[in-house]
């Protein structure tokens, strides 16, 4: 039995490792399809990513398009490494867009307050949480605005007051 439970230690240890980080690719921005969400050129093929850890403002919302302009400021038309975390639900790449200048894209949204810190999907990212928490203090971006409402209470805000209140 112990041979057996050191085979499961192992293979659980290598698929922690996989998943951690899958890997990653260079390639062309050619399309910013808003804020969190970019196309990039990949063996000839345009692949969506989604930009890890933050949430932009959706199409529609304050400050949706100046999120995508930002987002198309710093990366439209340049050759970007995605660093990748696997894929979401809608089988876009996650992953973390670095810039030629080595600066990472995800980062600098948050940090001129185009976007949230995503606590969902990326709960431990103490840099970005600094980043959301400095750029509101700034008033930076959308922390220009007293209570800016996040995108995920504005893509379904029967949802959230559902959840927050269960009367």
């Amino acid at each position: 039995m112990r041979p057996m439970r050191l085979i499961w230690v192992a293979f659980l240890t290598a698929l922690l490792a996989v998943s951690a980080f899958a890997g990653e690719f260079t390639g062309l921005v050619v399309g910013v399809i808003d804020g969190d969400t970019i196309d990039v050129l990949h063996d000839d093929q345009a692949e969506r990513v989604r930009l890890n850890g933050i949430d932009c403002p959706e199409k529609g919302q304050a400050y949706g398009k100046s999120a995508k302009r930002a987002a198309s400021d710093l990366a439209f038309g340049r050759e970007v490494i995605i660093q990748m975390h696997g894929h979401d639900k809608y089988k876009r790449i996650i992953g973390d867009v670095i810039l030629p200048d080595g600066m990472n894209l995800n980062q600098e949204l948050v940090r001129q307050g185009w976007c949230w810190w995503y606590r969902k999907y990326a709960p431990l990212n103490a840099e970005l949480e600094q980043l959301e928490k400095s750029a509101c203090e700034a008033k930076k971006g959308l922390w220009t605005e007293l209570n800016p409402v996040p995108p995920w209470e504005w893509r379904h805000p029967y949802k959230e007051k559902r959840d927050k209140d269960p009367n």
